[in-house]
C-alpha cells in the first residue's frame, strides 16, 4: 500500500490528533461525530487503529512500517520502544521536531529537494537515520534559508524535545542523544502496533 495522499482531516477525525500529518485542526464538530460512531471495538480494530495512527503521523507506507517493526523485533529491548525510537530518529521527523518544517510531509519535501545537510553533507533521503551528535543544517543558499525561516516563523512555539537543540539564527539543529520513547508526545500504545504485526514477523 502506497503513502496516503488523500484528505488529511478525514484521518484526524477517525484516529485523533496527528501533528505530523497536518498543522491544521478540524472544528469542534468532528469530535462529536467521532464520539457518536464509537461503540464496542474488537481487539483487531483497536490494534489496527493504533497502527494507522503511527503510519499516518510519520507518513509511512505499509511496507515501510512493517520493515521498521521487523527491525525493532530483532533489536535488544522492548520492541515497541525501539520502534518509536527508530521512527523518531528519521531525518524528516527530526526536521519536524526542530520546527524547520510544519509537517512531516513538508520535511520530506525539503530533504528530497536537497535543502538539508547532515554533518556538512547533503542528504536527500527522508528516512535517513540520525545519530547522537549529528548536526542538521540548511544549505547556504537564499532559497533554502527562506523556506526554513518561513517554517520557523510559522511553527507554534512549543518546548523543544530534550534530545534536540535548535540554533535558529544559524539554521542549525543538533541531535544531543537518542530520544527517550516516553517523550515522543504521541498518544499511542506502540505495543499494540507490534502485536498487530506479530503474525507476519
Amino acid at each position: 500500500m502506497s503513502r496516503y495522499r488523500g484528505p488529511r482531516f478525514k484521518k484526524i477525525r477517525r484516529l485523533g490528533a496527528l501533528p505530523g500529518l497536518t498543522s491544521k485542526r478540524p472544528g469542534d464538530g468532528s469530535d462529536l461525530r467521532k464520539q457518536s460512531r464509537s461503540g464496542k471495538k474488537s481487539q483487531y480494530c483497536i490494534r489496527l487503529e493504533e497502527k494507522q495512527k503511527l503510519r499516518f503521523h510519520y507518513g509511512l507506507s505499509e511496507r515501510q512500517l512493517f520493515k521498521y517493526v521487523r527491525i525493532a523485533r530483532k533489536a535488544k529491548g522492548a520492541s515497541g520502544q525501539v520502534l518509536l525510537q527508530l521512527l523518531e530518529m528519521r531525518l524528516d521527523n527530526i526536521l519536524f521536531r526542530l520546527g524547520m518544517a510544519l509537517t512531516i510531509p513538508q520535511a520530506r519535501q525539503l530533504v528530497n529537494h536537497r535543502h538539508v545537510l547532515v554533518n556538512g553533507h547533503i542528504v536527500d533521503i527522508p528516512s535517513y537515520r540520525c545519530k547522537s551528535q549529528d548536526i542538521i543544517t540548511v544549505r547556504d543558499e537564499q532559497k533554502s534559508r527562506a523556506l526554513i525561516q518561513n517554517c520557523l516563523d510559522s511553527s507554534p512555539r512549543e518546548e523543544l524535545p530534550k534530545h534536540l537543540t535548535l540554533h535558529p539564527f544559524q539554521y542549525k539543529g543538533l541531535v544531543n542523544q537518542i530520544i527517550d520513547s516516553k517523550r515522543v508526545g504521541l498518544k499511542i500504545n506502540e505495543l499494540l502496533v507490534v502485536e498487530y504485526y506479530s503474525r507476519r514477523t
